[in-house]
């Protein structure tokens, strides 16, 4: 199998589509993985990172506005087409999945003009016009937010590492603090602006910092690659240290070592903290369409969270209305609690095991249509030759008029792949999977059992 992946330039883009490559690896080992993204995007650092292949395609921003931009559009989107096109011809492609962003767009025309059938997962509680694109070419559509509106959407969730899925923060905790040089007998704040960090989160931290330390909670402050911390702590004199770092790879570490964040809410932010159980105070980014205030809101209104704008953010708020909270430690844990009961480990498997669905009902499909029968059990990855003729006339040779749905194994009533089924006009969304177990494999599939990861804790009490 040959799977194409489409998520770039943010980290809230980046990170789900890698952490579904890691899925689809962990489901079949053999299965080809690669992305595509911009040489400009955080993708040219961390795909490679994970050891996957990166393809490059021209960068196209989608002007809000009307500008002499808007006429270089149309020949900057065909140039983008053409290039993603070439990389699936060239890769065999089954199937893509976009997550949105600039590389997005173009893919799912390329996949519709190469009859590559396209995933599209869409994060945010309003979708960007990439994936309502997307939505409008493809069956296969599946959302974080199950009221999020696009056309057949199914809930999923979000996917998020493995090593974040499955952390232990309260095991984990004192390795963690000792790795980034902190006490283990003190409370954390951590304070992050995502991966490229936030100049008003590092401003109001900066007026607030010397209470923060003196009333003996500690800091690791995430200042973000492009933006130098201009606190300045005197050594000795302070009840707790404060320890800054321009960017963390090893976000599992920071959020063990941590007891309350402050913090973005971007939809990857507010997915892996619920998860973990990390209780934080969300400051929305005030530009967009304010879909991030939308991530913060079901967090805050269950009690995992406080939420700020941006604007009202300064140094008394932090220490009138956060300070208060750090150092209440039961008020902590019960907010963990409820942070935790909102959050979903097993999106990327889901997600995973959708996709390997897709390649199967259409290479099923595929088979119908060539010999006229019943559809074929799905095929192995290939491992001898590829086929004459070019792939764009094989493709079209295997187009059908209607793509039959996935249907439920008969012998095999408890497995979840109904899910996969489209509901019918007026009823309700469905969410997959129905379990949060990681659902078996159907015999059909040439692929392997995944193995089980540890059972993580749950984050139940304050770590003090």
């Amino acid at each position: 199998m040959r799977v194409v992946l489409a998520g770039g330039g943010s980290a809230g883009h980046v990170e789900p589509a890698l952490a579904l490559a890691d899925a689809l690896r962990e489901a079949d080992s053999g299965i080809s993985v690669t992305c595509l993204g911009t040489e400009q995007g955080l993708e040219a650092r961390l795909v490679p990172m994970r050891g996957y292949e990166l393809e490059f395609v021209p960068k196209v921003p989608l002007p809000r506005s009307v500008s002499p931009a808007v006429f270089a559009m149309p020949g900057k989107l065909a140039g983008a087409v053409h290039a993603v096109g070439q990389v699936l011809d060239r890769v065999q492609a089954d199937v893509v999945v976009g997550f949105g962003g600039y590389v997005s767009a173009p893919a799912y025309l390329a996949a519709k003009r190469h009859h590559v059938p396209a995933v599209v997962h869409e994060a945010n509680p309003t979708p960007g016009f990439a994936n309502r694109l997307g939505a409008m070419l493809t069956d296969y559509v599946y959302v974080n937010y199950p009221d999020t509106k696009l056309k057949g959407a199914r809930h999923i969730g979000l996917p998020i590492r493995r090593t974040i899925a499955e952390l232990d923060r309260f095991k984990l905790g004192d390795e963690a603090r000792a790795h980034f040089g902190l006490r283990k007998d003190l409370p954390v704040l951590l304070v992050t602006g995502g991966s490229q960090g936030a100049v008003s989160l590092n401003q109001a931290l900066a007026g607030a910092v010397s209470s923060i330390l003196n009333a003996g909670v500690q800091v690791l402050h995430v200042t973000g690659p492009k933006n130098s911390s201009d606190i300045h702590v005197p050594r000795g004199g302070q009840a707790a240290p404060y320890v800054a770092v321009p960017y963390v790879d090893r976000m599992d570490l920071a959020y063990a070592a941590a007891d309350f964040a402050l913090c973005r809410s971007g939809a990857m932010t507010c997915a892996e903290l619920t998860a973990v159980g990390l209780p934080a105070a969300y400051v929305p980014l005030p530009h967009g369409n304010g879909e991030q205030r939308l991530n913060a809101e079901p967090i805050v209104a269950r009690g995992g969270g406080l939420l700020v704008a941006d604007h009202e953010l300064t140094a008394e708020w932090i220490t009138r209305s956060l300070l208060p909270v750090l150092t209440n430690i039961d008020h902590v844990a019960g907010m963990s609690e409820a942070a935790s009961s909102l959050g979903r480990r097993d999106a990327d498997r889901a997600l995973a095991r959708a996709v390997i669905d897709v390649i199967a009902a259409e290479r099923s499909a595929r088979g119908e249509a060539a010999g006229g029968g019943a559809p074929q059990a799905a095929l192995p990855p290939s491992s001898g030759p590829a086929p004459s003729g070019r792939p764009d006339e094989r493709r079209q040779q295997a187009r059908r008029p209607q793509r039959p749905e996935y249907q439920q194994q008969p012998q095999a009533p408890d497995r979840s792949f109904d899910a996969f089924s489209r509901p019918a006009p007026g009823q309700a969304q469905q969410q997959y999977p129905p379990q949060p177990t990681y659902p078996a494999q159907p015999p059909s599939l040439p692929t392997r059992q995944p193995g089980q990861g540890p059972s993580p804790s749950s984050p139940g009490r304050h770590r003090r």
